[in-house]
């Protein structure tokens, strides 16, 4: 090793000494309360809504989003703010719009933050609204179960959704990164959509269509009545646990297996490269069966709908309650 080299690697190591030395005395100095090293400092300010409006509209939340009751009968929004990026709230022409205000300069865009993150609340009083839409940027979405909406349309790039609210016309969810979870709600139709993450449906009603697209991720359904469902997916397992359609069921995955436990439509179809598919439906099928590396096991029912099931790689196996 040279002494150029030596010298060098000297250097280097007596800065990261001075380096865990001076972090030390900081860490020491603010007593391990590492809040104090937080640059985004929030201030809560609330919004009081005295307009009528039946529809609710958010766009641009870089915040944890929920949609809560109100224990007092009125109408609000509680934000958490910082210098130079706000939300307007304005109640007008019967519609609650939250917009996101951000005039920061680029590098105050930079910054350090420990402890909570920011969060944006909207309160308001149980029952029936119209129109809810949200448009989030960052963030997790959560809407509580004390709501009926005409519609729900929630569209967020980072973060997860819970939907516990109920709609008439129907609910539309879709992330890019963070998982969906829908429970206890009934509505004309549901369309469910995510790039990375899992979808979780329990306990839902819907008179019309179910439909779930998942990049990469598991699906999961339990105690769930529709006319259609329609699922496809790139990577995941999907189960379907006491999942009742009237009409179609199609289920398509390029890899990932498809489990089936007291569930049934009035035609199934099954499509998947890699992954076996098992489990028991409630009435006789027609089945028709493909695998190109796997076990076929299906009863030599000759009445019922269509159940057609193709995989290259996995096996089928399918029983019927009680045969």
């Amino acid at each position: 090793m040279s002494k150029t080299v030596k010298i060098w690697l000297i250097v280097a190591a007596s800065l990261t000494l001075v380096g865990c030395l001076i972090l030390g005395g900081v860490i020491m100095a603010i007593d391990w309360d590492f809040l104090k090293l937080s640059t985004n400092k929030y201030q809560i300010n609330k919004y009081e809504i005295t307009e009528g409006f039946s529809d609710i509209l958010v766009v641009g939340a870089t915040a944890e989003l929920k949609v809560l009751p109100s224990t007092d009968g009125r109408a609000y929004v509680e934000c958490y703010e910082q210098e130079n990026l706000g939300y307007s709230v304005l109640a007008e022409d019967g519609k609650l719009s939250i917009r996101l205000e951000d005039t920061r300069k680029w590098y105050q865009h930079i910054g350090i933050n420990f402890g909570e993150c920011a969060k944006l609340t909207v309160y308001i009083p149980e029952g029936e609204y119209g129109a809810l839409e949200v448009i989030s940027s960052t963030g997790e979405v959560e809407i509580s179960k004390d709501f009926n909406f005409k519609s729900i349309d929630v569209r967020t790039s980072t973060g997860k959704i819970v939907c516990r609210a109920s709609a008439d016309e129907g609910i539309n969810l879709k992330a890019t990164t963070g998982d969906i979870t829908v429970e206890n709600i009934s509505s004309k139709s549901l369309y469910l959509s995510v790039s990375t993450g899992d979808v979780k449906v329990t306990n839902v009603t819907c008179t019309e269509d179910v439909k779930i697209g998942v990049t990469t991720g598991k699906t999961s359904l339990a105690s769930v009545r529709c006319e259609n469902l329609d699922t496809t997916g790139s990577t995941g397992d999907i189960s379907l646990n006491n999942v009742i359609v009237s009409k179609k069921l199609a289920v398509n995955r390029s890899t990932g297996g498809v489990r089936f436990t007291d569930s049934d439509a009035g035609e199934i179809l099954i499509v998947t490269d890699t992954g076996d598919v098992r489990g028991n439906l409630l009435s006789d099928k027609i089945f028709i069966v493909n695998t190109d590396t796997g076990r076929k096991d299906v009863p030599r029912t000759t009445s019922g709908g269509i159940c057609d099931v193709t995989t290259d790689t996995g096996d089928i196996v399918i029983t019927i309650s009680d045969k």
